[in-house]
C-alpha cells in the first residue's frame, strides 16, 4: 500500500509538470528483525533453511521477495512453489542464478511477521564459515543475515539434533490425520526461561494446526502460558511469571487445542526455539488409519447401578483401568453421560467419591460432570468411581443400551454397554435419608459484623472495594485456596486482575483469577480457622460500579467452604446503606398465607405479573422465558428461570428436577411432582411443579418462605413483588 505523503508547494508542483523527472529517489525502507536457520548447518549438506523477518513497508499481490545466496552455496534452478512453506499465499517462485525470487499472492502489511521455509534446492558450501545472505523486497532496500556454517556435527549455529539430549514427543493417539494431544518434552534448556519473552514451537506443516489455539489448551511446565498465537506451522507461546527462570521445559498441547497429526509414511520431528537456540525432537512415528497404534482409549469397563429402570434415581459404580496414565492428586476425571438431562442442577462433592476417597470439587457442564480428586490422593492408573443414590443421578428416560465414558489426562475409556429397562418407566422417587456429618467439617464462622465498602459510590466509576471478613470456618493455605468475591449483574469486571492490585491482611495476592462477575483471590500467606481477613480490592483493579443508581449485594465465599460466608449491601449512586448482621438461618416451614398487601415496595424487589413473560428489577425489565400463572385458583407458580435472575439465588435445572441455592440450603423439586426437600426433609406442595416449553414452573411460596424472602403486592401496578 502506498504511503501518504504531504502536499508539494504549489510552485514546485508546476515546475514538476513541466520538467522531467531529475530528483533522486528515495531509498527504500530496510525490513528488520531477520532471522534466517538452516535445518542443518554442517557443510555440503543439502537442507531446509527457515526465513523469518518484519516488513516496514506493505507488499501487495504480485509484489516480490528476494533471497539472495553467497556464490559459495549450490541452489538448484528448479525449484517451484511446492518447495516454499510460506503463512502466506505464494503465488509464483523462480530462480535466477543464486537468487531466489517469490511472488506474493495476497497483501501483506507494514509490520507483519514473514516466515517461510526453503525446504529443498538449497546445498551448503563445502567450507565452513560464516555467509552472508541477502533479503530484500519490492518496496525495500536488501539487507544481510549472517549464517554460520560447520565442518562437523557439533553445531554452532544453536540447534540441538541427533545428540542424546533430543526430547521425547508423547502423542495419545498416533493415527494420521487424528486430532490428538502433544506433549514435547522435557527439554534441558541452555538458559533459564524468562518471564514475557517467547518460545517457538515449530511443527511438521502448517496443516497440522488450526488458525489459532486457545491459551487454556496449552500448558508450559504444568502452567498456562500468558499469550499463545499460531503463524503457519509455528505456535508461538509466551511465558508466564510462574515458569521464570526454569532451565526445562514441557509443553503439552490437549487435544482441545485442536493440533491433527501429519500424514503417515514419514517419521517427523519438531524444533523448539528458545533464546536463538533450537532444540529438536526425536523421530516419531504417524500410523495408517486402521493400523494397529498407540490409542487414548483406556480399557471398557462395566458399569453398575442400583436401579436400571428407565428415568429411575439411582447409584453408579465404575472402575477402568488407564494403563501408563496415572490419575494424580488435585488432578480432573471427565464423566461423560447419556444425556444432560440425567444430571441434576445441583451436584454435592460428599456424594462422588474416587478410589475410596470423598472428591475435592464437582462440577457440571452438558452432559459431563467433572471430579477433582482431594490432595491427599494416591497416584494410581486404576480409577474406581463411585456416585452416591443422594447424588440424584438420574437414568435415561428410555429403555435401551448406553455407555459412560471417562477421561483422565486426556486418555478416555469407554464403558461396556448397560441396559435401561422398561420404556417410560419411573420408579417412585424415595425419601433421602439425612447424609451423616463428615468429621472434621468445618462449623460455620460467625460473620454478623462483616463489612463491604466502596470506596467510590459514583454511578459508573471505578471502585476500590474493601473487604472486613470477621473469622473463617475452615482454614486457608496460600496459593491453593481461595477467597471469592462475587459481584452482581451490572458491575463491570475486567477479565485481568494483577495480583499486586489486591492485598490480603496487607500483603499482595499470590494469584487473582476472575470468572465472570466473580474475583478468586488467592493469598500469600496461610489463615488459620477462626481467624478473619481484611480483602482490599484497589481501585487499579478497574473494577467498575452499575450505570444506575440503587443497593446492589456483594457475596463473599471461600473454597474451603459451603455456602455464602457473607453478603452486604453497597449503595451505588445513594448513601451507603447500613450492613445488619446476617440472619440466623431459618428453620424448614411449609407454606403460609400470602401476607398482607404492600405499597412500598423496597428498591431491591423484583416485581413480576401473572400472564407475563416479564419481571422488573432496578427499574429495568427483563424477559422471562414462560410467564407465571395461578394453579389450583391461589398457587403461584413462576419460572426457574425467575429465582436465578431475578432474586439471583443459585438455581440449576434441567427437564427433571430443579434446584434452588442459598448458602447451605438446598431446596430440591422434582417436575410432575407435588413433593419437594428443604435439605432431606420432605414437604408436600400445593401444586405440583409442571415443565412448560423445556421451564420448571415452581410455587413462589414455598421458596421465599423456606429461603428467608418476603412477598408483597403492589396495587399501583398489579404485581407480585419479592424482596429480602
Amino acid at each position: 500500500m502506498e504511503k501518504s505523503k504531504k502536499a508539494l508547494p504549489i510552485m514546485l508542483a508546476t515546475a514538476l509538470a513541466t520538467t522531467p523527472f531529475v530528483i533522486a529517489p528515495q531509498s527504500a525502507s530496510a525490513i528488520t528483525d531477520i532471522s534466517i536457520d538452516p535445518d542443518d548447518d554442517e557443510a555440503g549438506e543439502s537442507t531446509k533453511y527457515t526465513i523469518e523477518f518484519t516488513l516496514e513497508e506493505d507488499l501487495k499481490s504480485g509484489d516480490k521477495i528476494y533471497v539472495k545466496f553467497p556464490k559459495q552455496f549450490d541452489i538448484d534452478s528448479d525449484i517451484d512453489e511446492d518447495d516454499i512453506d510460506a503463512d502466506f499465499k505464494v503465488k509464483e517462485v523462480s530462480v535466477s542464478g543464486r537468487e531466489i525470487t517469490i511472488k506474493v499472492g495476497e497483501k501483506l502489511e507494514a509490520d507483519d511477521e514473514i516466515s517461510f521455509d526453503i525446504t529443498d534446492g538449497i546445498t551448503n558450501p563445502d567450507d565452513k564459515g560464516t555467509y552472508s545472505i541477502e533479503i530484500r523486497t519490492s518496496n525495500e532496500s536488501k539487507e544481510t543475515e549472517d549464517v554460520k556454517i560447520t565442518s562437523g556435527s557439533s553445531s554452532n549455529s544453536g540447534s540441538k539434533k541427533g545428540s542424546s539430549d533430543d526430547y521425547s514427543v508423547d502423542i495419545d493417539d498416533t493415527t494420521e490425520k487424528k486430532e490428538t494431544q502433544y506433549e514435547i518434552g522435557p527439554i534441558k534448556l541452555d538458559d533459564k526461561l524468562v518471564k514475557g519473552d517467547w518460545i517457538t514451537v515449530t511443527f511438521p506443516s502448517s496443516d497440522m494446526l488450526p488458525s489459532k489455539i486457545s491459551k487454556d489448551d496449552v500448558d508450559i511446565n504444568e502452567y498456562e502460558p500468558d499469550s499463545v498465537s499460531v503463524s503457519g506451522k509455528k505456535v508461538e507461546i509466551k511465558v508466564p511469571s510462574k515458569v521464570d527462570g526454569k532451565k526445562e521445559l514441557t509443553l503439552k498441547f490437549y487435544k482441545s487445542a485442536g493440533i491433527k497429526n501429519p500424514s503417515a509414511g514419514d517419521k517427523y520431528t519438531i524444533d523448539v526455539k528458545w533464546d536463538g537456540v533450537t532444540y529438536q525432537s526425536e523421530k516419531f512415528d504417524i500410523k495408517k488409519s486402521g493400523s494397529s497404534s498407540s490409542s487414548s482409549t483406556a480399557s471398557d469397563f462395566t458399569v453398575s447401578l442400583s436401579d436400571s429402570s428407565a428415568g429411575a434415581r439411582t447409584s453408579y459404580t465404575f472402575e477402568a483401568d488407564f494403563g501408563k496414565t496415572e490419575l494424580k492428586a488435585d488432578s480432573e476425571v471427565i464423566i461423560e453421560f447419556p444425556s444432560s438431562d440425567m444430571i441434576p442442577g445441583y451436584l454435592n462433592p460428599d456424594d462422588f467419591r474416587i478410589n475410596g476417597k470423598t472428591v475435592r470439587k464437582v462440577g457440571s457442564s452438558g452432559n459431563k460432570i467433572s471430579l477433582t480428586t482431594p490432595y491427599n490422593f494416591s497416584s494410581s492408573k486404576t480409577v474406581k468411581v463411585d456416585i452416591d443414590f443422594n447424588a440424584w443421578i438420574t437414568n435415561p428416560k428410555s429403555a435401551g443400551d448406553y455407555t459412560l465414558k471417562m477421561t483422565v489426562d486426556g486418555k478416555t475409556a469407554t464403558s461396556k454397554t448397560f441396559r435401561i429397562n422398561g420404556a417410560g418407566a419411573v420408579t417412585p422417587t424415595p425419601t433421602p435419608t439425612p447424609t451423616p456429618t463428615t468429621p472434621g467439617t468445618p462449623a460455620p464462622a460467625n460473620n454478623s459484623t462483616a463489612t463491604i465498602t466502596l470506596t467510590n459510590t459514583a454511578v459508573g466509576k471505578q471502585t476500590g472495594v474493601n473487604i472486613a471478613v470477621k473469622a473463617f470456618g475452615a482454614p486457608l493455605v496460600k496459593q491453593r485456596d481461595f477467597i471469592e468475591v462475587v459481584f452482581p449483574v451490572g458491575y463491570k469486571v475486567p477479565a485481568y486482575i494483577a495480583p499486586a492490585s489486591v492485598s490480603v491482611n496487607g500483603v499482595a495476592a499470590s494469584f487473582v483469577a476472575v470468572r465472570g462477575q466473580n474475583v478468586l483471590v488467592y493469598p500469600a500467606q496461610d489463615i488459620a480457622a477462626g481467624t478473619g481477613a481484611n480483602i482490599v480490592i484497589g481501585a487499579a483493579a478497574n473494577i467498575v460500579n452499575p450505570a444506575a443508581k440503587n443497593t446492589y449485594t456483594i457475596n463473599v465465599f471461600s473454597s474451603e467452604e459451603k455456602g455464602l460466608l457473607f453478603g452486604r449491601a453497597v449503595g451505588v449512586g445513594v448513601p451507603q446503606p447500613a450492613q445488619p448482621a446476617q440472619p440466623a438461618p431459618q428453620q424448614p416451614q411449609q407454606p403460609q398465607q400470602p401476607q398482607q398487601p404492600q405499597t412500598a415496595v423496597p428498591a431491591n424487589a423484583a416485581l413480576f405479573k401473572v400472564n407475563n413473560k416479564s419481571f422488573t428489577l432496578h427499574g429495568k425489565v427483563y424477559p422471562l422465558q414462560e410467564a407465571p400463572y395461578l394453579a389450583n385458583g391461589n398457587t403461584t407458580m413462576v419460572p426457574a428461570q425467575f429465582f436465578k435472575e431475578a432474586m439471583a439465588l443459585t438455581t440449576q435445572w434441567n427437564n427433571q428436577t430443579v434446584a434452588i441455592i442459598k448458602g447451605r440450603t438446598v431446596v430440591r423439586f422434582t417436575v410432575d411432582s407435588n413433593k419437594a426437600y428443604v435439605g432431606s426433609q420432605e414437604f408436600t406442595l400445593p401444586a405440583p411443579v409442571a415443565l412448560k416449553n423445556g421451564m420448571p414452573m415452581v410455587p413462589i411460596r414455598f421458596v421465599t418462605d423456606n429461603l428467608g424472602y418476603k412477598v408483597g403486592w403492589d396495587a399501583k401496578t398489579s404485581s407480585v413483588f419479592v424482596y429480602q
